[in-house]
This record gives structure tokens, C-alpha cells and sequence, in this order.
């Protein structure tokens, strides 16, 4: 399987060339276009009860589609995601990690995604009470609005409310002010989510929230 990505960072999207043989697991609304040679087989992403809670708490589709490639040659499908953005390549060897909602675009079938509990304050922060987390062995693609920044952290670090993607399960993440009371509200920045641990954090440049309040002063 070889997968590239185009089109970064603003409008990203993923040609993924399947092996005769192979498989990749997308969400429901994920495929731009493939090869006609390709099959797409609907199912639930991680049976009944498991396809609930990623949808409704996990911010994922009930469904997801498994992408197979049955003939005798190399077959391209194209996907891509709701939002203007960039998107990455996550690569898990045994090890786990967490994702906003929304974020999954697809993953090789020895990929697994569960629910883990953000806390109360991922909730206040805008980063929703649960992340998707997912683990075992293979690529995972995902995405989000804007460009995405790596950073490694050893200690602690400030993130903007709605801004976190991604980061190691063992992390920590706590709500607060940005600054004192005055400057926090008036400042414009509010609250903001205080990272603590050591791994890799990722970090969307832009916010749906923050586009979302920007287009409200015209309306």
C-alpha cells in the first residue's frame, strides 16, 4: 500500500494505491473517487454498541466503509476530509494515540479505534469530554481544520481552546485562564488547556469554533 499526500496544507487530500489483496478502512464520507475495480463494503465501526459510542461521543461515523482492492493490479482511491486543512500519516507499531473527534479519516485494518475519557476539563476547554483513541499496528490518516504543527513535550505546554488534535494517552490535560480574570476575557483568549507529560502533541492552526465566531459578527 503507498499512500501520498497532495494538495498541503490548505486543501489536502490522500491517494492511497492498493496492493492487489489489500485493504483500507475509511470513514463513511471519506472517498472523493476510485477505481471502479475497487469494492466498498459498508459496516459498523466496531459493532452495534461500539459504532454508538464513536459516533455519539467519539464524534466518528456509525459506519465505516472497507475499501478492497480484488483485482489483479495496483488500484488508486482518493480521500480526503470535511474541512479545509492538512492531513498526516500516523504511524502505530503496537502503541496508542488520541484524536479529536472528527479527525479519523481512515486507517489499515490492523488499526483499532476506541473512546477514551478526555475529563471534565477537555469538555470546558472546547476539546470535548472523550477522544477517539486509537492503537495496535499500522497507518492512520487523519486531519483537521488548518495546518497541523508537531510539538514534543517534556513538562507542560499552553494550547488554545479548540485548537488540540492529537496527543499521547498518558498525557494530562487540565483547564485554566489564560492569564489573570481581566486579561483572560478582555484579552480575548479565555481558557485555554494546559498539557502536562512528555510526548507529542499536535496542533491545528485554525478552528472551526473560531471561524464559527468570526462569521457570526456578519450575520
Amino acid at each position: 500500500m503507498e499512500i501520498n499526500l497532495t494538495g498541503r496544507p490548505a486543501f489536502t487530500y490522500v491517494n492511497v494505491d492498493l496492493q492487489p489483496g489489500e485493504t483500507i478502512i475509511a470513514e463513511a464520507d471519506a472517498m472523493a473517487s476510485m477505481a471502479a475495480e475497487l469494492t466498498m463494503e459498508a459496516k459498523m465501526n466496531g459493532g452495534f454498541f461500539g459504532g454508538l459510542v464513536k459516533k455519539y461521543v467519539g464524534g466518528e461515523s456509525f459506519f465505516v466503509n472497507h475499501i478492497t482492492n480484488n483485482s489483479s493490479a495496483v488500484k488508486r482511491i482518493t480521500l480526503t476530509q470535511p474541512t479545509p486543512g492538512d492531513m498526516k500519516v500516523l504511524e502505530l507499531n503496537g502503541d496508542s494515540y488520541c484524536l479529536q473527534g472528527g479527525a479519523y479519516v481512515a486507517s489499515t485494518p490492523g488499526v483499532k479505534l476506541g473512546v477514551k475519557w478526555a475529563g471534565i476539563a477537555s469538555f470546558i476547554g472546547g476539546e470535548g469530554l472523550f477522544k477517539l483513541q486509537v492503537s495496535g499496528a499500522g497507518k492512520v490518516l487523519f486531519g483537521a481544520y488548518g495546518a497541523l504543527i508537531e510539538k514534543e513535550i517534556d513538562g507542560e505546554y499552553i494550547v488554545d481552546s479548540s485548537h488540540l488534535v492529537g496527543y499521547t494517552p498518558d498525557m494530562k490535560l487540565k483547564m485554566q485562564l489564560s492569564g489573570g480574570i481581566l486579561s483572560s476575557f478582555f484579552g480575548g483568549e479565555g481558557l485555554v488547556t494546559r498539557v502536562e507529560g512528555k510526548g507529542k502533541i499536535i496542533i491545528q492552526s485554525r478552528s472551526v469554533s473560531g471561524l464559527t465566531k468570526w462569521l457570526n459578527k456578519f450575520f
